[in-house]
């Protein structure tokens, strides 16, 4: 299985992951915005809202091993099939401090993809904030379970 890679940039206020899937990037594309799929790799998640277009809402809820729920939101502002998802993306209990994601789907040789998803910060803080609240942990997991339902197939 391939490794996460997380990376920090306070001075350009970005997060980036990086990540080599083997499979191609259509498929990585179909798990990333078929909610019967988002579902089974996002921890314990439900869709509420998912409106797959330009300028269409979204909001996941995710509950913790303690039963807590963390809910997700934003819009779509890109999406160029089987390439590139932009959307912003706000953790509800932080309003106004949201982020603008992008998720791009670099094809590889052999079938393989690489998926960057790169967030974009307002501030340090907002940076510092989302870092700190467990972000790699929780990517990492997304990921490894993202790579257990695209390539064992």
């Amino acid at each position: 299985m391939s490794k996460t890679n997380f990376e920090v940039d306070r001075e350009d206020l970005e997060v980036r992951i990086t990540r080599v899937f083997d499979a191609p990037p259509e498929r990585l594309w179909q798990a990333h915005t078929q909610p019967d799929e988002i579902v089974q790799w996002w921890a314990d998640t439900t869709i509420d809202k998912f409106e797959l277009k330009v300028g269409g809402a979204w909001r996941f809820v995710s509950t913790d091993e303690d039963g807590k729920e963390h809910a997700f939101r934003g819009e779509f502002k890109e999406l160029e099939e089987p390439k590139k998802i932009v959307r912003t993306f706000e953790y509800e209990p932080y309003a106004g401090h949201g982020l603008v994601e992008s998720v791009v789907f670099e094809s590889m040789p052999d079938g393989k993809t690489k998926q960057v998803t790169v967030s974009k910060y307002a501030s340090l803080d907002d940076l510092n904030g989302m870092v700190g609240m467990g972000m790699e942990r929780g990517a990492t997991i997304g990921l490894d379970r993202l790579a257990k339902l695209v390539e064992n197939e």
